[in-house]
């Protein structure tokens, strides 16, 4: 089997690795992933591992994999059937093996295969499944006894059986480095990097790295490599980003351009909690994190610490923000800035925990009693969540609101390559101050020209003012129970919402037409398989157009006159047809929806087919 060509990924090539969630897969996903960015070739990425810490062994619920699309060209996603597939077990086989190309690379690890194992998997006691695969001929096939050749690896050193078990993702790494042509040189430096403080694991870990190459390098199986895998040029400070610390580094980017302090409050909870983990870490920076007893008391931490002047930051998942849901509406009526993280998972209530979904969208619009209109944004891509996080505290702070960003679980662990922007380069943050200074006597709810109010917080001079959750009086802040003002107040805090509009890009397509035969609509993480099924869809002759809202409410202006210039519109979610419902009652127009609810992501060979299909299907009336 001949290693792969670097010259050649134009085409994009995907590999998927299998194995038992104590294998330690996502470290050689995020490993060989950081080294393919290290070379400047482009990726997507997706972890998919079960919910529970040490999930059962050897069984098809408790597999962890990780798939990596690249290639020389642009990627959006991780990819769909993979080129090369890396099993672990026979569990990662039976559940893998469909999702494997025809003329695709099959690694397996004999190891994994014993009758234990494979009973485990649910084959029939008489049954030999790679026995079967390799008489059809259908896969290129390596087979390999990786955990006994890690044990051979790692014979000087003194550890029991289960230690040295826990060393054969670096011995895949090894092999796939080969495979590759990757630099070992560079591997080997990641690993010192990242066991700096633990020089015993540096070692073995790269004792078996270089098992693995080298066991390439020799084995029968493979032949040489064939061509050169050429280092491509990587864009200049490009690195490998998931979107969790895109987040992160969103809100560092926009304290420091606002000047204001980064308050965190949150309650664990996945796959949000990377991100209060991240931002712990940076202390020193002045980033204040706390972690508090559940999310109702991390809503109110962080609606104290807006009232005090901070950047106010919570990340949640959906639970979260359902327990959130009456605080929020209290910081929409006294109008602090907050952000609020929602890092979608499937549900309802804990549902599938480590899977993706788009479930959160109507809950983030009106999951409220009262009306209580706030901005909803959502990032397209990993990456995007550092624009789309940075626009949102620009927004929560200039228009003194809350404000919800809807990532979600793909976007969360997911990642591509990315170039970070000069912090000067982010569009500038003015906070609307009350002036001390000013000659007038402070009314609360005074408004600038976009219907702001102005800001002031505890230790400003004549400032003193009266919150709480009962309706205020106009100008004045006290309470009030007048029909005719309650009204007027909802009306104003709704018009400032609607004034957002005019900060944020209008409706325009990806390729810029303004009318056609088919538009394709989505939202979210859905954006990398559209775009693909796009591209795909297009060079074989459809006509089609593609366009992703990151700004959900309000949406973009123009986007009426938009939709109504295409004969039929498609809306693929991960939901049952939440944006769908959305756009047909909100613009009378008939929107036909695909969806998909399995916690997993459309990939961009099925989307493109279910496109087809409901273009057919779908008139527009």
């Amino acid at each position: 089997m001949p290693p792969v060509n670097k010259n050649e990924l134009s085409r994009r090539l995907v590999v998927r690795i299998v194995g038992d969630s104590g294998q330690g897969i996502q470290m050689l996903g995020k490993l060989f992933s950081e080294a393919v960015a290290d070379e400047g070739l482009r990726l997507g990425t997706m972890p998919d591992f079960p919910a529970e810490i040490r999930a059962p062994v050897g069984t098809l619920s408790g597999l962890s994999g990780f798939q990596i699309q690249l290639g020389t060209t642009e990627v959006y996603t991780a990819g769909g059937a993979a080129d090369v597939l890396v099993v672990m077990n026979a569990a990662a086989l039976k559940k893998n093996l469909p999702h494997l190309k025809p003329g695709g690379i099959l690694i397996i690890n004999s190891d994994g295969f014993n009758r234990r194992f494979l009973k485990l998997a649910g084959y029939a006691e008489d049954e030999d499944p790679v026995a079967d695969i390799e008489k059809a001929g259908t896969y290129e096939i390596i087979t390999a006894p990786i955990t006994k050749l890690t044990h051979k690896a790692l014979a000087d050193e003194k550890l029991p059986m289960k230690a040295r078990d826990r060393h054969q993702n670096m011995f895949v790494l090894g092999l796939l480095a080969f495979l590759f042509n990757q630099n070992l040189d560079l591997l080997e430096s990641r690993l010192r990097e990242k066991f700096s403080r633990r020089p015993e694991m540096t070692s073995r870990n790269i004792k078996v790295l270089r098992a693995g190459y080298h066991f390439g390098e020799t084995a029968e199986l493979i032949q040489r490599p064939v061509g050169s895998f050429h280092p491509t040029t990587p864009p200049e400070n490009a690195q490998y980003i998931f979107g969790n610390l895109a987040t992160a580094y969103g809100l560092m980017a926009a304290s420091a351009r606002s000047g204001r302090p980064l308050f965190m409050a949150t309650y664990p909870i996945t796959p949000a909690s990377d991100i209060g983990h991240i931002l712990a870490r940076l202390q020193e920076a002045g980033v204040i994190t706390i972690q508090m007893e559940d999310e109702i008391a991390a809503i109110g931490a962080v609606m104290g610490a807006a009232y005090g002047g901070s950047l106010a930051v919570t990340a949640t998942s959906g639970p979260g923000l359902d327990l959130m849901e009456e605080a929020i509406g209290l910081a929409v009526s006294v109008e602090l800035p907050l952000v609020i993280i929602d890092v979608q998972r499937a549900g309802p209530s804990t549902g599938m925990p480590t899977k993706p979904e788009q479930a959160d969208l109507l809950a983030a619009l009106w999951g409220r009693h009262g009306e209580a209109p706030l901005p909803v944004l959502a990032p397209a891509t990993p990456d995007d969540a550092f624009f789309i996080t940075y626009e949102a505290a620009h927004i929560a702070l200039e228009f003194l609101t809350p404000v919800i960003v809807l990532s979600d679980a793909l976007i969360a662990n997911s990642a591509r390559l990315w170039t970070p922007p000069h912090l000067d380069d982010l569009p500038p943050i003015s906070i609307p101050w009350w002036d001390p200074k000013s000659s007038a006597v402070y009314q609360p709810y005074r408004r600038n020209e976009k219907g702001v109010r102005y800001w002031a917080v505890p230790g400003m001079p004549g400032s003193t003012h009266r919150i709480g959750g009962l309706e205020k009086e106009d100008l004045t802040g006290a309470v009030s129970y007048e029909g005719a003002n309650h009204e007027r107040m909802t009306r104003l805090r709704a018009e400032k919402i609607r004034h957002i509009q005019q900060t944020i890009p209008s409706a325009r397509t990806e390729g810029g037409a303004t009318s056609g035969p088919l538009i394709i609509v989505g939202w979210g993480s859905t954006y990398g398989a559209i775009r693909e099924a796009v591209e795909h869809l297009e060079q074989t002759g459809f006509s089609v157009e593609h366009l992703h809202l990151r700004h959900l409410h309000p949406m973009p202006s123009g986007l009426d006159a938009l939709l109504d210039g295409f004969e039929t519109i498609i809306v693929p979610e991960h939901n049952a047809g939440q944006l769908a419902f959305l756009l047909q009652g909100r613009f009378l127009r008939k929107v036909c929806s695909i969806t998909k609810v399995q916690g997993q992501p459309f990939t961009p060979e099925e989307l493109s087919r279910k496109i087809l299909e409901a273009a057919h299907a779908c008139v527009k009336k």
